[in-house]
C-alpha cells in the first residue's frame, strides 16, 4: 500500500461550517474522545470489527484512520472468476448500457459522456456495453479494489455536487452520479478498457488512489486530467485501487460483449469484495 494513503486528511465541504467542524473532528487526535466517537459509530452502524486487521478501536488515533481501516488478509478471498466485486456494499443498479444511457433508478438515467466529465471519445468506447453501480454505506469497508488486472492510462477529476448517494436519493435526483464530484480512473485490460469511477457524496471530502494519493482536497474548479501512458502502473485483480470517506458509490463501465454478470446479483442485494461479479461472455 502506498504511504500516501496511510492516513486520509480531514474532509471538508465548502460553504458548510457544520461539515468543516465534522472534518476537524474526524482528523483530530483526541485520545479517549476519538475512541468514544469510534465506539459510538461501531455500535450505531453495526460495524464488524472482527474482520479488521486491527480490531482494537483504541489503537486508531483518528476517526479517519478507523474509517479507512484495513481488513485481515483472509477476510475477503478472491473468487475464481474473470471479474470480482471491487467493494463491500450493495448493488444500486447494473446491466446493459442502452446506447450511451446508464440506468440510475426508476425514471432516471444518465449518459456515459456526462459520467466521465464530457469526454465523448472515451464514452463512445462503452456504447452498448455494461455497467455496475455499487453503493457503500457508512458501515462498509471503504477501500476500493481492482475487479480485474489492469494498466492505468488516465485519471480524470470532475468537480460537482456532494448530494447523498443513498438509495432514496438515487431515486429522487436525476443524473445523480453524473452530477456529484467524482474521480474517473481508466484502465486497459486483456479484454479491453474499463472505467472505475469514484463518486463523492455528502461528507465525503477525500478520495484517494494508490498511485496519486489524495485527489481532493483541493477541489479544483474545472475538469482536470492526468495521463499515465508513459508509466507502467499495473494493478492486479484484488489490489487496492483507492478509498474514500463515508457512504459513497463506485460506477464501472465495461465494453460491449465482454462481461456476463453473476446470475445471483440483484438490485439492492448485498455484495462483498472478492465475490464473483461476472465471467467473460
Amino acid at each position: 500500500m502506498s504511504d500516501r494513503l496511510a492516513v486520509l486528511p480531514q474532509y471538508l465541504l465548502p460553504k458548510s461550517a457544520l461539515t468543516n467542524f465534522a472534518g476537524r473532528v474526524a482528523g483530530a487526535k483526541a485520545g479517549k474522545y476519538t475512541t468514544g466517537l469510534i465506539r459510538w459509530f461501531v455500535g450505531r452502524y453495526n460495524v464488524n470489527m472482527s474482520e479488521a486487521l486491527d480490531p482494537n478501536i483504541a489503537n486508531y488515533k483518528t476517526f479517519n484512520e478507523f474509517f479507512t481501516r484495513a481488513l485481515r488478509p483472509d477476510a475477503r478471498p478472491l473468487a475464481d472468476a474473470a471479474y470480482v466485486c471491487p467493494v463491500d456494499g450493495r448493488i444500486s443498479q447494473f446491466g446493459d448500457i442502452e446506447d450511451d444511457q446508464i440506468f440510475q433508478a426508476k425514471g432516471h438515467k444518465f449518459t456515459t459522456t456526462a459520467l466521465v466529465g464530457g469526454d465523448a471519445t472515451l464514452a463512445a468506447q462503452f456504447q452498448h456495453g455494461s455497467f455496475a453501480n455499487l453503493y457503500l454505506s457508512p458501515r462498509d469497508y471503504h477501500r476500493i479494489h481492482m475487479p480485474i488486472d489492469g494498466k492505468l492510462t488516465r485519471m480524470i477529476y470532475v468537480p460537482g455536487e456532494l448530494f447523498s448517494v443513498n438509495p432514496t436519493t438515487a431515486r429522487g435526483i436525476p443524473g445523480l452520479f453524473a452530477r456529484n464530484e467524482r474521480v474517473v480512473c481508466v484502465f486497459d485490460t486483456a479484454h479491453g478498457p474499463f472505467v472505475m469511477t469514484l463518486v463523492g457524496a455528502t461528507i465525503v471530502g477525500s478520495m484517494a488512489t494508490v498511485w496519486h494519493g489524495v485527489v481532493n482536497p483541493p477541489r479544483l474548479p474545472q475538469v482536470t486530467e492526468w495521463s499515465y501512458t508513459d508509466q507502467n502502473i499495473v494493478l492486479k485483480k484484488g489490489d487496492e485501487l483507492g478509498r474514500f470517506l463515508l457512504g459513497s458509490t463506485v460506477v464501472m463501465l465495461f465494453q460491449k460483449d465482454v462481461l456476463k454478470f453473476n446470475s445471483a446479483w440483484q438490485p439492492a442485494g448485498p455484495v462483498q469484495l472478492g465475490e464473483e461479479m461476472g465471467q467473460l461472455k
